[in-house]
């Protein structure tokens, strides 16, 4: 049997791959150490490329608002609204670290004072339980608990997390200070990705057009357009889901007195850029903070979290960022599992919009394989019993 000369590429260039990947296996420290060499080289660009895009977001939204009948204006109006969206994004983070930076400080100095406050209260409740509830008192008397070592512990775990987090601040801002470099070319090379967008994706698909087919290129550009619309819908949906959440907090903590309603509405506006797991840490740290001041309203504070979740989880979020994405819950919660397992944070954040591209691509294939098979919609809409 003759074998075409297509049928024989195929067989060399899986050959030679095959030659490829076994000599990668086996020299896989070499190929590891070339991957964090080109990792290294090229992160300034990925890093400075996701600056880009997440600037793009809001960048894009007030660029429609500027000049929109003055033509005089039209060579300003993208350096203005690069100009109004660093100022936003940088107010935000002055804003949010004016307000929370003097709140840990005067946190960690009361938690010093109400610790010691808290566990004599609960030793005095612990001794009058026995006259409420006598049938309880040998097991209490059993427990023999130090309570003069126990608070001498917390207080020190508390200045110990103090402390660290002075450490970490001051590690990280080194880090900084030594990363200044790659910093300066990210955000140089963000600048000019914002600035020459639409230049610089014309030359991405003349490229594309000059080496691939017209098919493989066309099917390309609509996934990337797909995967541009989902990853911004989900950055703003979720931006805005969080500063909603985070108002609703600080809005009723303050109605009914709750301490730390500032900085726990926004904890949580943080956390819960998190999806679905992020809005309960906020929660367990409200709940202490609360707890070392007053116990019973951060039992009421769980239940204002409860409720306000509700509200949040079937009114807010599918509107402003279920709909956006278009993931049905269970995949998201699938998506939050592997994402995180894999990659952490990151991992959950990336990994939502990532399932969403990868489920309408793969709903508009199996809606193509059924209309190309004739399958009648009741065939598969409705269960047969």
């Amino acid at each position: 049997m003759e074998i075409s000369r297509e049928t024989k590429k195929h067989l060399m260039q899986i050959i030679a791959f095959a030659i490829l990947l076994y000599c990668g296996i086996e020299h896989l420290d070499i190929v590891i150490a070339v991957f964090r060499f080109a990792l290294g080289i090229v992160m300034p660009f990925v890093i400075g490329g996701i600056i880009a895009f997440i600037l793009n977001v809001p960048m894009k939204r007030i660029e429609k608002h500027l000049f929109v009948k003055n033509q005089k204006g039209e060579k300003l109006r993208r350096p203005l609204a690069y100009l109004l969206t660093l100022l936003c994004v940088l107010g935000i983070f002055m804003l949010a670290s004016m307000v929370i930076a003097p709140e840990l400080g005067n946190t960690a100095s009361m938690l010093m004072e109400q610790i010691p406050v808290a566990f004599r209260r609960a030793q005095r409740w612990l001794a009058e339980l026995p006259e409420q509830w006598p049938a309880l008192a040998p097991a209490i008397e059993e427990l023999n608990i130090d309570w003069s070592a126990i608070s001498a512990s917390a207080v020190k775990v508390v200045q110990g997390i103090a402390s660290g987090v002075v450490s970490s601040g001051m590690g990280l801002f080194s880090g900084v200070v030594s990363g200044v470099t790659t910093f300066i070319i990210s955000f140089t090379f963000s600048i000019y990705v914002l600035f020459q967008k639409e230049k610089l994706a014309g030359q991405v698909r003349q490229v594309l057009y000059a080496l691939f087919s017209r098919r493989f290129t066309e099917k390309t550009l609509e996934i990337a357009k797909l995967s541009n619309q989902i990853f911004s819908s989900f950055l703003s949906g979720q931006c805005m889901e969080a500063v909603i959440l985070g108002t609703m907090f600080f809005i009723a903590m303050s109605i009914f007195r709750m301490p730390y309603a500032m900085m726990t509405g926004i904890v949580i506006a943080i956390t819960a850029l998190i999806p679905i797991f992020g809005a309960f840490i906020g929660c367990v740290l409200g709940m202490f903070l609360i707890a070392m001041v007053n116990p019973m309203q951060a039992v009421w504070f769980l239940i204002l979290f409860l409720v306000l979740q509700q509200v949040e989880g079937n009114l807010i979020y599918p509107h402003v960022v279920g709909g956006s994405i278009g993931l049905p819950s269970i995949w998201v919660l699938v998506a939050v599992t592997i994402g995180g397992k894999l990659f952490g944070i990151a991992g959950i954040l990336f990994f939502i919009p990532l399932c969403s591209v990868l489920y309408a691509l793969f709903r508009t294939f199996v809606k193509k394989r059924l209309a190309e098979r004739s399958v009648p919609r009741e065939k598969w809409q409705k269960p047969q019993n």
